[in-house]
């Protein structure tokens, strides 16, 4: 009989980051500044949107190191890129990108908790309907139908709450999670560091990315 082979040990997403002390670094290579930045957007550079693909990593990296540990955005580029003044101003654009997402999630966050509570006061009011319904049924409709309509008619009031239970048991949350990892992303410290050649372990954007 053959020894089942032991499954390899869970490890944590954190734990494919690289860290320094007990910072946990967030590393991008790149081979121009531009490559961070969405090319079509026609903001001042500190007030430019991410790359869709920036954007994703660092949020995704956030979300899997956590929002109550220390983590830092290190991006490795080639010294004469790192010394510009669109270099410098690096940190102040991710925070202005973050920052403007952070202001539409809690927006979202406050149109959901709104939602649920007209949605609560509709339910309610459906099921006070459904349950003078109910008590009519039982009182004037004979018998042999009265037991399927006023069933009928207190299914259907519950059911009309699902709505409201939906948000506030399950919609909102997930929005606020997403409010606490754009909060650290909003301050996030972002540091530059020159290099020569490929930074291991740390992924390139664009298609210059892997170009010498």
């Amino acid at each position: 009989m053959k020894r089942k082979r032991k499954a390899p040990p869970i490890t944590h997403p954190v734990a494919a980051y690289r860290r320094e002390g007990d910072t946990v670094l967030i590393e991008i290579s790149l081979n121009q500044v531009a490559q961070l930045f969405n090319s079509f957007d026609p903001s001042p550079f500190h007030e430019k949107e991410l790359d869709d693909e920036a954007d994703r990593y660092i949020f995704t990296a956030a979300r899997e190191i956590g929002a109550d540990k220390p983590f830092k955005l290190v991006i490795h580029m080639p010294a004469d890129a790192a010394s510009t003044p669109e270099a410098r101003a690096i940190e102040p654009a991710i925070r202005n990108h973050f920052l403007y997402r952070l202001q539409t999630a809690r927006r979202d966050l406050r149109h959901e908790l709104q939602r649920g509570r007209i949605s609560l006061v509709i339910g309610l009011a459906f099921l006070a309907a459904c349950m003078v319904g109910r008590e009519f049924a039982l009182a004037l409709v004979p018998s042999a139908v009265q037991r399927i309509l006023s069933e009928g008619l207190l299914i259907i009031g519950w059911v009309a709450m699902w709505g409201p239970l939906e948000v506030f048991l399950y919609g909102w949350w997930p929005i606020a999670g997403t409010c606490r990892i754009l909060e650290r992303l909003a301050e996030l410290e972002v540091d530059l560091r020159p290099r020569h050649g490929h930074a291991p372990g740390a992924p390139g954007l664009g298609p210059a990315h892997g170009k010498g």
